[in-house]
């Protein structure tokens, strides 16, 4: 698991998550959240997820809030 923070979200249903040490954010979409809902995520909250590849690049799958 990667560990992670809330950098963008969009009104669209997905957002960005910036990762330490790393200088793109990386694309997640609200389908891939687990135990959480979109609309209870907040710029600067801490996630951790798993990253997975699409057409465009890697993403972020597995979504999860740390309590």
């Amino acid at each position: 698991m990667q560990e992670g923070t809330i950098a963008r979200l969009t009104d669209k249903g997905f957002g960005f998550i910036k990762m330490a040490g790393q200088e793109k954010d990386l694309f997640f979409h609200s389908n891939e959240l687990v135990g959480v809902s979109f609309d209870s995520l907040r710029e600067g909250d801490k996630v951790t997820f798993e990253i997975g590849d699409s057409p465009k690049g890697p993403n972020a799958v597995k979504v999860s809030k740390v309590a």
